[in-house]
């Protein structure tokens, strides 16, 4: 049979198949290598034990609840997350609404309630930094005991360090994407980063240069370079094409236009309007330019397009999360 992933909202009515479970608990913006880890652990633990795993998680991300005057750039948003941690092997993930009601949560009140009644949780894991409940009073420390006193286990994950002896952190990954830097942002994520939205109608100017777009908008709290990128595209349907792609207002046919993400499919024709379809980062090929009429834009997008064909023809999956992610499926 089929496995099914299940995407719940709430601790309420909770699926059977997402109770006693092994819980990873956290944030998890980005499932970078770090997250991985912790995940990964579960998923061994899961097997030790005979039970499914899922991840647990709050949405939106606690930092809009505590710093709401902050931008936060988002890696993944929940849908995306979810996607990861589908094709990571979790059997489903538990959305909590994180509200400033909800984040006056004591600590006991949250192992109790949502760990205990609400999931059944059979064993728990976090990462070295886990704090919880009301004034993070909870940490790893206290959870373990908690897990002692109410009859479940515990691992907590130390920290994950890259081949430089960094850790790995949502904040590095920002500032790399940030700088334009797909390929050391894929480094820590263990695969390229993807993004995924709604295919929109344009203007139709790059099927009259010759350059037909998919046109998708991204959150306006994403802090991603603008500029040129080799990608891979998929769509709806899970079929995957090399593209290129310019992120951003367009400078030599308009002026302060709106920010896109508009993507040029190497051998593909049809209409994509309406369908959800996701974009992986492989390469900053340039920034962006304002060029002295369409001849030499025209110009210089044949260039861009041969250099990421090139690109593409020989890259090579990361990891079984990055081919599951960003490569064809046939």
């Amino acid at each position: 049979m089929e496995r099914t992933f299940i995407r719940h909202q709430g601790t309420s009515a909770v699926p059977p198949q997402l109770r006693n479970a092994v819980v990873a608990v956290g944030n998890f913006d980005g499932v970078h290598r770090g997250h991985q880890a912790v995940l990964g652990h579960a998923l061994e633990t899961g097997r030790s034990l005979g039970v499914q795993v899922v991840a647990l998680t709050f949405e939106p991300h606690p930092r809009s609840i505590f710093q709401p005057d902050s931008r936060l750039f988002r890696l993944t948003p929940a849908p995306m997350r979810a996607r990861i941690l589908e094709a990571l092997g979790l059997e489903g993930v538990i959305e909590i609404a994180f509200t400033s009601d909800f984040a006056k949560t004591e600590a006991l009140d949250f192992v109790r309630t949502v760990l205990v009644n609400d999931l059944a949780a059979s064993h728990v894991v976090t990462g070295h930094n886990f704090h919880f409940g009301r004034g993070r009073g909870g940490n790893p420390e206290f959870l373990r005991k908690a897990g002692r006193d109410l009859g479940f286990g515990v691992s907590t994950i130390e920290p994950f360090s890259d081949e430089g002896g960094a850790v790995v952190s949502s904040t590095r990954i920002r500032e790399m994407l940030a700088a334009g830097d797909a390929a050391a942002a894929a480094g820590l994520l263990g695969y390229r980063y993807t993004v995924t939205a709604e295919v929109t109608s344009g203007r139709q100017l790059g099927r009259t240069l010759g350059f037909p777009t998919a046109n998708m908008s991204l959150p306006d709290s994403s802090d991603l370079r603008h500029g040129i990128y080799a990608v891979r595209f998929r769509r709806a349907d899970g079929k995957v094409h090399d593209g290129v792609a310019s992120f951003g207002r367009r400078p030599t046919v308009e002026k302060d236009g709106t920010v896109l993400l508009e993507t040029f499919l190497f051998d593909f024709e049809g209409d994509l309007y309406g369908a959800q379809c996701e974009v992986s980062f492989f390469s900053f090929l340039r920034p962006e330019l304002k060029f002295d009429g369409l001849d030499p834009l025209v110009a210089q997008m044949r260039t861009d397009a041969d250099e990421a064909r090139a690109l593409l023809a020989g890259v090579k999956p990361l990891s079984q999360l990055d081919a599951r992610l960003g490569f064809p499926t046939s």
